[in-house]
């Protein structure tokens, strides 16, 4: 082979490794530079509370922008020390039982969900409080295998760096307890006519119960199924051992 095709084809090569370098490079860089402010954002929002969420963007963003109020998109907070033990108590029975003592992700819940597909049933989900956090706080919605990397990311980073005070304070604020009701201090004031720091266990069990759907459920009208799966809440809140059971977020 001639001296100018090996010196060619070896210049080529060169070239090639210096542009897969270059794209190497900036891909770490962009990834160093998202986890960094990401982390910063999570940090933030420890001690500020977050003033929206990227679910309530997407609602605004997809043609709701129009008839949505002021109010229905404004979040009105109310933090953990003032909030009614009951309703703590009754979203910790009803969506996540183990919250105080894992880390982001029930392993039991995951596995019993990949048990019961296996055995020919509805795939249902498993995801804890903290993890629903992170996709309402900052995801958009769907399934794809690329947001689902993104929220356990985000859902680690939570739990690293919030107390699980923090964490069931920012999901009792941004959660969605009826059709464009966030927050359970605005849902409280709608259904009961008084703040979500004065609500019985009855009530927050309603509330509770309509989580897993509540465009979808009524509070006001509660069907056959939110009443029974209100039982259900309470009779969990029972056996969990009433509000003594928060100690453990302590």
């Amino acid at each position: 082979m001639p001296i100018e095709k090996k010196i060619s084809k070896t210049g080529k090569r060169e070239k090639h490794k210096s542009v897969t370098r270059k794209i190497i490079g900036y891909l770490f860089f962009s990834i160093v530079m998202f986890v960094t402010y990401s982390f910063l954002v999570i940090l933030l929002f420890k001690w500020i509370n977050p003033p929206t969420t990227a679910f309530i963007q997407n609602e605004v963003y997809s043609g709701f922008a129009d008839i949505l109020s002021d109010e229905q998109i404004k979040i009105r907070w109310i933090t953990y020390n003032k909030l009614s033990k009951q309703i703590v108590l009754a979203v910790i029975a009803a969506e996540d039982q183990r919250f105080p003592k894992h880390f982001g992700f029930d392993l039991r819940e995951i596995e019993k969900a990949v048990q019961e597909k296996l055995e020919g049933k509805r795939l249902r989900g498993a995801s804890t409080i903290s993890q629903q956090v992170a996709k309402n706080l900052f995801l958009w919605q769907g399934k794809d295998y690329f947001r689902k990397g993104l929220e356990s990311y985000y859902t680690l980073a939570i739990e690293l760096l919030w107390d699980k005070k923090r964490i069931i304070e920012v999901y009792l604020n941004i959660a969605e307890f009826g059709d464009k009701i966030y927050g359970v201090e605005n849902a409280s004031r709608k259904y009961f006519h008084k703040s979500a720091s004065k609500l019985n266990k009855y009530e927050a069990a309603l509330l509770s119960a309509v989580l897993p759907s509540p465009k979808r459920f009524s509070v006001t009208k509660p069907s056959f199924f939110i009443k029974r799966r209100q039982k259900w809440i309470l009779e969990q809140m029972r056996k969990l051992g009433g509000i003594k059971y928060l100690q453990e977020l302590e």
